[in-house]
């Protein structure tokens, strides 16, 4: 099995136990697996969870305009997160120049792409962020995330390529 398979397989896991014991979702059942692996892009995850809070707050403008809730709030959200990841990309590389320079990086090692986690990890995130309020999401889905990296540092040593 692939480390992404196994991230994922995990995150399921520690999800389900997050949600049972405490009672918290972590931002989706498959985004803290994900989340896990990018864990070494600290300039990823931020931007992620920007286009989360973009789309969260769009949404909220939205349903103060027209009436958005059930199931057409939750395909808005994801698909607000997937254009707005779609905005991301579009971005010229110049204007995510200063972001590219913050990333660590080894010597000789060619830095990291900047994007996004994903198309629709913004929106499953969003939609949390909307049901259970942001501090709580995004806490728990940092805790899940780390222990699910840690796990996977268990499983398969320090060095975790994707």
């Amino acid at each position: 099995m692939g480390i992404v398979t196994v991230a994922i397989g995990v995150g399921l896991a520690v999800s389900l136990v997050f949600s049972e014991l405490f009672g918290l979702a972590a931002g989706g059942m498959v985004v803290p697996g994900y989340f896990a692996l990018f864990l070494d892009q600290p300039i990823n995850i931020s931007m992620t969870v920007v286009a989360a809070l973009l789309t969260f707050f769009l949404i909220h403008l939205l349903s103060n305009i027209v009436i958005v809730y059930g199931k057409r709030r939750t395909v808005l959200m994801i698909l607000v997160g997937f254009l707005v990841r779609s905005l991301f990309d579009a971005l010229p590389v110049w204007a995510l120049a200063p972001l590219q320079a913050l990333q660590v990086q080894q010597p000789l090692e060619a830095a990291e792409p900047v994007q996004v986690i994903g198309y629709i990890i913004p929106g499953l995130i969003a939609i949390w962020l909307d049901r259970q309020g942001v501090v709580e999401t995004l806490s728990a889905l940092f805790i899940a995330s780390t222990a699910i990296r840690l796990i996977l540092i268990l499983a398969f040593g320090t060095e975790i390529q994707l």
